[in-house]
């Protein structure tokens, strides 16, 4: 009878991918893969170490793995792993942990799967991670992650993601193009563009070999593959000619997700980003110029240290005044060995709460704004297997979440409908699926 591996993965779209990997090196070697919540002999947790949250999410994960099978064999991987492979040992119940070059070797580390009286590490420092590891994610029939960026050569104050990805590397042209035929072949029908620095895409030992924008365009010759997402790209690598070639693609569909982080240049320039607020609104007008339905999201951190109220109240007001679509709101949480933990003008925590909540508030608004101008359109529609209450849901080419009645039917279909009213759970609401679809 073969073993059991469960998997479970904290964090970002790439973490997602690597995981899907690693599922398959154990589906090779003979293992049966099952839900968390079953009893498996392993279950294997991809970590996340961009918020203090996720740190303690780990924790919560392992106690749940052992409360379905008590002598389980617990793995850990990923950038929590890398970051503090020494905590994570220390977590009862835990029997391996591997930082970021180590996680793709899991299956080579296993010799058995008895519990171990005190955890094993491997853990190589990041600056000798030189490699670059392709993945993406199977088992969501729809869409698939592909990594094709690893690591960051930035230097903001607030992250730790260098210290545990290390330096930029990429996948090449030529690899890239042959995953998403693979992809194609499965029957997936959208590609979303994952890595740690997606627009620095390019770089091999150290060398800018490609630009995003050779990748961008190799990808959309493609065949077989109906959607390709980026999925978060930097303001200032977000070319003219990027944007300019996702309007007129038939694959590239007009979404974009550009993280801000803060509206006032004091605090960007804190933070050590590589671009002001006004190149930023430069960015969002010229996509809106070419594109006026592309969905723009952006991700924007409150209670930075040195953030006072009128900063903030900066902040939320250009993002008022941008024509963007939803935000994806943090609050700044302390990391180690991070220069802005030690920066004077510390947020207090409840100002910190307040100040995430108004823009959450702000995100609904700007969402909702956004669907209202999609009201009465015509727009293709790539269904879901997700079932709840009897609906299903979907995504339109510029990110807008459709709700309709389940249909087996639909299930990774592409269907011309009518969007025809905001539900009251906020979704684009398609009554009469069957009847206004077209072929």
């Amino acid at each position: 009878m073969n073993k059991k591996v469960a998997f479970y993965t904290l964090g970002c779209k790439l973490n997602y991918s690597e995981t899907s990997t690693i599922g398959r090196q154990f589906s090779a070697a003979g293992f049966d893969t099952v839900d968390f919540t079953d009893q498996a002999d392993i279950y294997i947790i991809n970590t996340c170490s961009v918020t203090e949250n996720a740190d303690k999410k780990c924790k919560k994960v392992v106690k749940e793995a052992l409360k379905h099978s008590p002598s389980a064999y617990i793995a850990i991987v990923g950038c929590y792993a890398q970051l503090k492979p020494q905590e994570i040992a220390n977590i009862e119940g835990v029997d391996v942990v591997l930082g970021a070059a180590e996680k793709f070797q899991l299956i080579e580390h296993i010799t058995d799967l008895t519990k171990k009286p005190k955890a094993e590490i491997y853990n190589k420092p990041i600056q000798e991670d030189t490699s670059f590891v392709s993945a993406f994610s199977i088992g969501d029939r729809t869409r698939t992650f592909l990594k094709v960026q690893d690591g960051c050569d930035y230097s903001c104050t607030f992250c730790t993601i260098p210290l545990a990805r290390g330096e930029s590397r990429s996948d090449t042209i030529a690899n890239v193009v042959k995953q998403a035929e693979e992809i194609a072949a499965s029957g997936i029908k959208e590609i979303v563009l994952t890595g740690v620095n997606l627009g620095d895409f390019g770089i091999r030992d150290g060398k800018r070999e490609d630009k995003f924008f050779d990748l961008v365009k190799a990808l959309d010759e493609v065949e077989g593959i109906n959607r390709i997402r980026i999925s978060s790209i930097e303001p200032n690598l977000l070319s003219t000619e990027i944007i300019e070639f996702v309007a007129q693609s038939n694959k590239f569909v007009p979404h974009f997700h550009i993280p801000l982080q803060s509206g006032t240049n004091k605090i960007l320039a804190l933070m050590k980003r590589r671009y002001r607020r006004e190149l930023y609104a430069d960015r969002v007008a010229t996509i809106k110029s070419i594109m006026p339905n592309c969905c723009i999201g952006v991700d924007v951190i409150v209670g930075f240290p040195g953030e006072t109220r009128q900063d903030f109240l900066d902040t939320y007001e250009f993002l008022n005044q941008l024509d963007i679509s939803y935000l994806h709101v943090f609050t700044y949480s302390e990391r180690e060995n991070t220069p802005a933990a030690t920066m004077e003008g510390a947020v207090p925590m409840h100002e910190r709460a307040e100040r995430s909540k108004m823009l959450h508030i702000l995100s609904d608004k700007k969402r909702r704004a956004f669907y209202e101008t999609e009201v009465g359109n015509i727009a293709e529609v790539l269904f879901e297997g997700d079932i709840k209450e009897g609906f299903m849901h979907g995504f339109t080419r510029n990110y807008v979440k459709v709700k309709a009645k389940y249909d087996p039917i639909l299930v990774n279909e592409i269907k011309t409908v009518k969007l025809e009213q905001i539900s009251a759970d906020g979704d684009m609401e398609v009554t009469e699926v069957q009847e206004i679809l077209t072929h």
